[in-house]
């Protein structure tokens, strides 16, 4: 070889190397993965706490690797609008519309933001709850029925190791968000045909004396027998979170990728989805960020809210955050640190997919959880999915022998206009101390905060409350 060709190569050679290091060298902003349930209680998982043997194992390691949240909320207890908040950073007042409506084309969404950035975008299931998909840039998208309807982990794994293979040959940070059906009804083993297959195919089959009855359900024979069914969704959800982080693992990129898990609101009985009660609200939370986050922590101090998801991930990403977002970033909490003004988080309830609407308002802290039921008294019963299982038929025939289990549907069908709780005592909201001189200035603090709530976010609810409520 002469000394002309040997240079020649040995140039190729360098500037091959070099290009390599700039593909794999650590991106300049971390890849986002958001994998989320569909109607998953708090309590339901393995790492906050749930007794049921194995429930959830692959987010209880994705718990231990990161950092969870206990004091995670939801601002609207329903599928649409949860979600809406978490991609716009705003309570549907300022987004723009309210219950299962898109928000409109003018309101910046942080999936759009990050596309315009360089990010490669994917949503899996549920697309058409985060609004309309043109406007998010997504360039990976597989609705309900492209994901076994939203219930086979393998399709899940498969899809996500395509769409990361496809961000990476292309050298861009990705934004996925990976959207499980489960546990959402109908639960596992009680479908139609279109999921009877992926039923069938489940390892795990709950029997009703596996599983534990929330506290804010009697414990019933058909309650029970539901509560298990609902718990056989939820081991479908975990198996589903395996598979995409296996595949992430799998992909290389996991170490530069900022994982997000929570629930988009609580399970879908009586007092929990589409309600402002602390089991329709909170949400299991966890985030994990190799070598940014420290791992096995658990933040039981703040309160943070789906609307802060959108600043935080903008300030992470060094990105300019839009005007007049209600959210503010949490990122000094990942870091460990302290932060101010995060001791009480807002919830309300607009309208459910149906269109019916229930106007409540609600302001909790650690310890008191405080509603305003604008709806109460005007002679409607409330009507949501939650009660065309067992679990409310249950509740209703056991009301005509059992006074306190009709109180509970007489309160669920016609709420009253003011509740508050103490969910130091009272964890599970089954005694309203509105009425109770003990708890007076507790409710005038909660009635002064909510207030001051909704007239900081322009909710058109201000003056109402106003109206209604002594402050």
């Amino acid at each position: 070889m002469d000394r002309r060709t040997f240079l020649s190569l040995a140039a190729g050679g360098t500037a091959a190397l070099a290009f390599h290091g700039r593909m794999h060298a650590e991106p300049a902003r971390p890849n986002i993965l958001v994998i989320t349930a569909d109607d998953l209680n708090f309590d339901s998982t393995g790492f906050n706490g749930c007794p049921v043997k194995g429930i959830t194992p692959n987010l209880d390691s994705l718990a231990a690797d990161g950092l969870r949240f206990e004091h995670a909320y939801t601002p609207e207890a329903i599928c649409q609008p949860s979600r809406q908040m978490l991609i716009t950073g705003r309570y549907p007042c300022n987004y723009g519309s309210e219950g299962f409506h898109p928000f409109p084309a003018s309101t910046p969404c942080l999936s759009k933001i990050l596309h315009d950035a360089g990010y490669m975008n994917g949503i899996f299931g549920k697309v058409g709850h985060f609004g309309t998909p043109a406007l998010h840039a997504w360039e990976t998208e597989f609705d309900q029925e492209q994901m076994g309807m939203g219930r086979d982990p393998g399709l899940y794994g498969e899809r996500t190791a395509t769409f990361l293979k496809k961000a990476k040959d292309a050298a861009k940070p990705f934004f996925l968000v990976a959207n499980s059906h489960d546990p959402h009804r109908p639960f596992l083993g009680t479908g139609g045909k279109a999921i009877q297959k992926y039923d069938e195919a489940a390892k795990t089959v709950y029997q009703p004396g596996d599983v534990p009855v929330p506290g804010f359900l009697p414990d019933l024979p058909n309650i029970r027998k539901e509560v298990a069914q609902y718990f056989g969704s939820v081991h479908r959800l975990d198996q589903t979170v395996g598979a995409v982080l296996a595949a992430l693992k799998d992909s290389g990129q996991a170490e530069h990728t900022l994982v997000l898990f929570a629930s988009d609101h609580g399970m879908a009985f009586p007092f929990s989805k589409t309600t402002c009660y602390r089991a329709g609200t909170r949400s299991p939370w966890v985030m994990r960020w190799p070598g940014k986050i420290k791992p096995g922590q658990a933040d039981k101090d703040h309160m943070i809210s789906n609307v802060d998801f959108m600043p935080t991930i903008l300030e992470i990403t060094g990105l300019k955050s839009p005007e007049k977002m209600d959210g503010r970033s949490f990122l000094p909490l990942l870091n460990g640190e302290k932060q101010e003004g995060r001791t009480t988080v807002y919830a309300q309830m607009n309208q459910t997919s149906a269109g019916a609407k229930y106007p409540s308002r609600a302001m909790a802290d650690k310890r008191y959880g405080y509603m305003f039921n604008a709806w109460a008294g005007d002679k409607r019963d409330f009507k949501n999915e939650s009660q065309g299982g067992l679990t409310w038929k249950a509740m209703v025939e056991a009301g005509t022998s059992d006074p306190k289990i009709q109180a509970r549907v007489d309160l669920f069908a016609h709420r009253v206009p003011e509740e508050l709780y103490d969910y130091e005592t009272d964890p599970h909201a089954l005694k309203n101390l509105v009425s109770e001189p003990a708890h007076g200035e507790a409710l005038k603090a909660m009635r002064a905060e909510l207030f001051k709530k909704l007239e900081k976010i322009g909710d058109p609810m201000a003056p109402i409350f106003k109206r209604n409520i002594p402050l």
